[in-house]
């Protein structure tokens, strides 16, 4: 969530507790006198006993069916809630504990009567009379815990949105399409956004108002209005002012609506729009800690692989030191994981100190290639070891004994007290560092990551590089590779202490976007490292996906508790379509090309926009919402249509097909006027614009059976070419590959030697068989 507040302690009882269901309760009882636990649930007058399919008579009451799941949960299930009995067991529980998010039971236990996203909500909203009030959020989200635990889990908030509302809470991984209307929604009112997002909609779902994070009463945070205030008073213009607010929802719906799909540009976007770009991000620059100037700071802010591919292009030297600016300061700052690797999700401030502690598999899927592109156009060792340390963070605890990604880790976790706290995990004391090192090591930690007496968050110390470790080196009298291997050492003694500590919630659902994403990680690593550990780990994800996400040739949206559910929406394919394609140029196995193109026809069958080109967000059979979107501005993560466009770029290169190359001139066409206007706002848009533009290459190289490509290959893995196709094949393989792919036909190794051949623009260089004529054709095409 993108707001810098203070902290808030979280008790530890909205994590304990034994048991599964105690006392099924709706409606205004949630106040009541809890009844026998054996009894049947409470049911408010308001609300008329809900049925879902069933068993043999075709019917089975909602509290039969939650009694069910009960059952069916293993004795390792916690209800998160304070509100627990003197066995501590549940004494609410929702509709909420029937689904498999692990944010939506997160809020299984609340005394507000929760319904998930879908119909029953709404027509029991316009059976009832009422508005719905629509929580957004995602586990591992801080502010979303703290609206948890101050008005979700408070009783009278809670009677009064039971009587007042019908409560749907969404999941926003699992939802992104619902997340993304509403937030434009919310954007539209406050022009900011966030999560928690609330906002209150129609029984036809349109939103009439809406916000983010509210504290829960009047003067709370210094808030003159407080959420049950707000509560009332918008029930109170829903029932007196009903046309007003069908008006104004009816405005907001078509705000919507214009945002979530622009006008089509009609012609391909003329060059020079990077250019812009980077002329923009030069303006906003902060030449002292790298990124965009102001708080709260992103990686994504700044497109660092965009100025890279602009100094490769123009050799404009400032894009350069922007990009290795920032990439510097983040690895040195508490945002980075100096202990155990990874980044958290942003810094509130503008050193990259203080991070949200969250850690979200795509922030570390999107920044290893960037520091894998930052060694390579640079030659800094440091960019590339942080990649290395960014991956085997995801190897080591967020990788499911299947192989895929989990998604996320919390930024709160448990005091020795008890209580949950924002960072703790990750943070130190002087005197936790002596306990754990030693005197003297302790020491030189303290010298080597900014600790001291005082601390830098809460009393507790963020550790990070205050300074360069070779003049840290010369403070404690030491060579440089000496205090190398002796922070080596000090990070595994910390990382084992640490480990020791209640560890942050993991988000073990496993989303085939965001893998599809640390897929393309660990293959373009495994290549430019010449890791085949990192291979083998992206091949088992990707047959995860393949084998236990991949129905009737569509993918589904996540994994959780082994059911694959929820339709892929147009980043899932996208991003795993790009993961495929990575696969293919790192290892040249045919099959990974192969699943790409029959991926490919997916998105021209379901996604496509016959009139205008580009992809919408959801496929054309997808559940009717108010908008349907077509996504195009990144965020944090990138637009699945540049994704997309990309995608067809890389399938027309390999394929030499042209129907690839005309749809992506079509989605170009669409988002021409968006991207001329406002060019600044896009980074992965204007990367697959620069390789339309400005054609990468295609670089082949070519073995003789039992041959060695080693002096080529070590060339091309620490090269900065990006967007170009690089691969290393056997003759007999590129005979295999072109039957798929006609950029390999008559790719041979002739006279018994390794031979390169680089193409552009559909034509071939002679062949040349040693490294160095390989890479001048490159610098001089």
């Amino acid at each position: 969530m993108a707001f810098n507040r203070p902290r808030r302690k979280i008790s530890r009882a909205m994590l304990a507790g034994g048991g599964l269901i105690a006392l099924i309760v709706f409606g205004s009882a949630c106040a009541d006198k809890p009844v026998d636990h054996g009894a049947a649930a409470g049911l408010s007058e308001g609300h008329p006993a809900m049925v879902v399919p069933g068993e043999s008579d075709g019917k089975m009451t909602l509290e039969n069916k939650i009694r069910k799941m009960a059952q069916q949960r293993s004795g390792a299930y916690r209800p998160r809630t304070r509100h627990l009995d003197g066995q501590g067991r549940a004494i609410y529980t929702n509709r909420l504990f029937l689904e498999s998010s692990p944010y939506l039971l997160q809020h299984a236990h609340n005394p507000v009567d929760w319904y998930p996203w879908g119909d029953e909500a709404f027509a029991t909203a316009r059976q009832l009379v009422r508005p719905v009030l629509l929580s957004v959020g995602y586990s591992t989200c801080h502010w979303c815990h703290v609206m948890e635990e101050e008005s979700f889990e408070d009783e009278e908030i809670a009677r009064y949105i039971n009587d007042n509302y019908i409560a749907v809470k969404v999941d926003r991984e699992e939802r992104p399409d619902v997340d993304a209307i509403y937030m434009s929604a919310v954007q539209a009112i406050t022009g900011r956004g966030g999560w928690p997002m609330t906002v209150w909609l129609t029984p036809d779902r349109e939103p009439f108002y809406g916000g983010t994070y509210f504290p829960a009463r009047d003067g709370d945070r210094g808030s003159p209005v407080g959420f049950l205030t707000m509560l009332k008073q918008i029930r109170q213009s829903y029932d007196e002012k009903r046309d007003l607010v069908a008006r104004s929802a009816g405005e907001l719906t078509r705000t919507v609506r214009q945002m979530l799909t622009p006008a089509a540009g009609g012609r391909l976007p003329r060059d020079g729009v990077t250019e812009r770009a980077v002329a923009s991000g030069k303006a906003r620059f902060d030449a002292v800690h790298g990124g965009i100037a102001g708080t709260p700071k992103f990686p994504s802010s700044l497109p660092i692989r965009l100025l890279l591919r602009h100094h490769r292009r123009s050799g404009d030297a400032g894009s350069l030191n922007m990009a290795a600016l920032t990439l510097e300061k983040m690895a040195a700052g508490g945002m980075n994981d100096q202990v155990g690797g990874g980044f958290h999700r942003y810094s509130t401030d503008a050193r990259w100190l203080v991070p949200h502690f969250e850690k979200m598999l795509y922030d570390n899927a999107l920044l290893v290639p960037a520091y894998i592109e930052g060694w390579q156009a640079t030659g800094n060792p440091r960019f590339r070891q942080v990649a290395i340390d960014t991956l085997d963070y995801v190897a080591r605890e967020m990788t499911s004994p299947d192989g895929a990604f989990f998604s996320a880790t919390d930024a709160d976790s448990l005091t020795p007290s008890g209580r949950l706290e924002e960072g703790w995990f990750f943070t130190w004391t002087l005197e936790e560092l002596s306990d754990t090192l030693g005197a003297a090591d302790a020491r030189m930690a303290a010298v080597v990551y900014g600790a001291d007496a005082s601390g830098n968050f809460e009393g507790r110390n963020i550790l990070f590089l205050q300074r360069e470790l070779g003049t840290a080196a010369g403070e404690l009298g030491l060579s440089t590779e000496q205090l190398e291997a002796d922070v080596k050492r000090i990070n595994a003694a910390l990382y084992a202490r640490r480990q020791a500590r209640p560890a942050p919630l993991r988000d073990d659902k496993i989303i085939a976007a965001w893998n599809g994403l640390m897929i393309s990680a660990f293959a373009r690593a495994g290549f430019a490292l010449d890791d085949a550990a990192y291979l083998d780990r992206a091949r088992r994800a990707a047959d995860f996906i393949l084998t236990r996400m991949l129905v009737s040739g569509r993918l589904k949206r996540s994994f959780k508790d082994g059911s694959a559910v929820g339709n892929g929406f147009l980043d899932d394919h996208a991003f795993f379509i790009a993961a495929l394609l990575d696969l293919f140029e790192a290892t040249a196995d045919l099959r990974w090309l192969e699943r790409a193109i029959d991926l490919d026809r997916t998105l021209a069958d379901r996604f496509d926009d016959p009139e205008y080109g580009g992809f919408f967000m959801t496929a054309d059979d997808h559940e009717a919402l108010i908008a349907r979107e077509k996504p195009v501005f990144d965020g944090a993560l990138p637009s699945g249509n540049a994704v997309a466009l990309m995608n067809l770029l890389r399938l027309n290169a390999l394929t030499l097909e042209p129907s690839f190359l005309k749809r992506a001139e079509r989605g170009f066409s669409a988002f021409s006027a968006i991207i001329e206007a406002n060019p600044s706002a896009f980074g992965e848009m204007l990367l697959a614009l620069e390789d339309f533009l400005h054609p990468p290459h295609q670089v082949i190289v070519v073995t003789p059976e039992g041959g060695s490509a080693a002096s080529f290959a070590d060339r091309l893995r620490t090269a900065f070419f990006p967007g170009s196709l690089v691969m290393i094949v056997s003759e007999s393989r590129a005979g295999q590959l072109s039957r798929r792919a006609p950029l390999f036909m008559e790719k041979r190794a002739p006279g018994g030697k390794t031979t390169a051949y680089v193409c552009r623009n559909g034509a071939c260089q002679l062949p040349v068989t040693t490294g160095d004529a390989m890479m001048n054709q490159l610098t001089a095409s």
